[in-house]
């Protein structure tokens, strides 16, 4: 990988296993469908994390994990894509589950089952040391789980000044505490999110206005500038800055099979480009142009190599001035 400002992805979200089976539709309430396809395999937080690797960026796990069938599972997973581990197992637990059902058209809908990955607690973090080539990554889910959360916000106080942090609510943006989530909110340098996601944290449906709402008027106080990416799926996603209009960076269209990871394949390649120091704009054309092919590809972890993506992007024309 090309030497940039930032040398390493510090992932400190949650790995745990998919149980993805593809449906025509969900069933009504108290019904049964049948699936046409099941799978078993590492997601949540792995799918960022193996997005990032995938574009040549060093990535370190500083997450828990279990002892069991599923942990064993993350592990391989992990070490199938270079991506190092910094904690030990925890004994006595496995790492948990999120059944994903994948709908006709690409919609799916997550039933999570915690487990050992909801367990990190501060004496583990202490052994979790950022540096200022680092782009840490903190995930909602992460906050969400109470052991988690106290480990976190207090490692986060720790960070140096000049690590980057990327913060992704995730679809239970709603149900962190709000002192965590503010905490978060002040230390991270990008929040990115999707367009649901958005909408919890601003109180806005529209997307442009959940935006302009996080962006200029964040209703908590930014340790600089905010910079706030939301992702709207087939249009693409938006960027915007303090006191700045909003940049609106196009899709590329493409027939999509399953939604499943593409917000994670966003996230992860958008990071490996800003670690290479990519200016933000074609990052987010980079981001784009990874979750399309994202979404062709059946399963959570589907995000392309580096040489995947530059022979996509080779076959596209796009207007470098994106519209404001």
């Amino acid at each position: 990988m090309t030497a940039g400002p930032f040398q390493r992805l510090l992932h400190l979200g949650n790995v745990v296993v998919d149980l993805v089976m593809d449906v025509p539709a969900l069933p009504d309430r108290g019904g049964d469908v049948l699936a046409r396809g099941t799978t078993l395999a590492a997601g949540g937080g792995f799918n960022v994390m193996a997005a990032a690797a995938r574009q040549g960026l060093p990535v370190s796990y500083g997450g828990a994990h279990g002892t069991g069938p599923f942990g064993d599972l993350a592990r391989a997973a992990l070490a199938a894509e270079g991506i190092g581990i910094l904690q030990p197992s925890r004994p006595g637990a496995d790492t948990g589950l999120v059944v994903s059902v994948v709908e006709d058209g690409g919609e799916r809908t997550f039933l999570t089952s915690p487990g050992a990955e909801a367990t990190l607690n501060a004496a583990n973090l202490d052994a979790v040391t950022a540096g200022p080539a680092d782009i840490v990554y903190l995930s909602g889910y992460g906050l969400a789980h109470p052991a988690n959360r106290a480990a976190l916000t207090a490692w986060l106080g720790r960070l140096p000044e000049a690590a980057l942090v990327v913060f992704d609510p995730g679809p239970l943006a709603a149900g962190i505490p709000p002192d965590a989530l503010a905490g978060a909110l002040r230390r991270a340098d990008w929040l990115t999110c999707n367009a649901r996601e958005a909408a919890l944290l601003s109180g806005e449906d529209d997307p442009a206005r959940a935006l302009h709402a996080l962006s200029q008027r964040p209703p908590w106080t930014p340790r600089r500038g905010q910079r706030v990416l939301v992702r709207t799926g087939p249009e693409g996603c938006m960027l915007g800055y303090f006191r700045t209009a909003p940049i609106v960076v196009p899709a590329f269209p493409v027939t999509a099979v399953d939604s499943n990871g593409a917000g994670d394949t966003h996230t992860g390649v958008f990071i490996a480009a800003l670690a290479r120091g990519m200016d933000v704009t074609a990052a987010a054309r980079n981001a784009n142009a990874a979750a399309a092919i994202s979404v062709t590809r059946r399963g959570p972890a589907t995000a392309p190599s580096a040489d995947e993506l530059a022979r996509f992007l080779s076959r596209q024309s796009w207007n470098s001035s994106s519209r404001n």
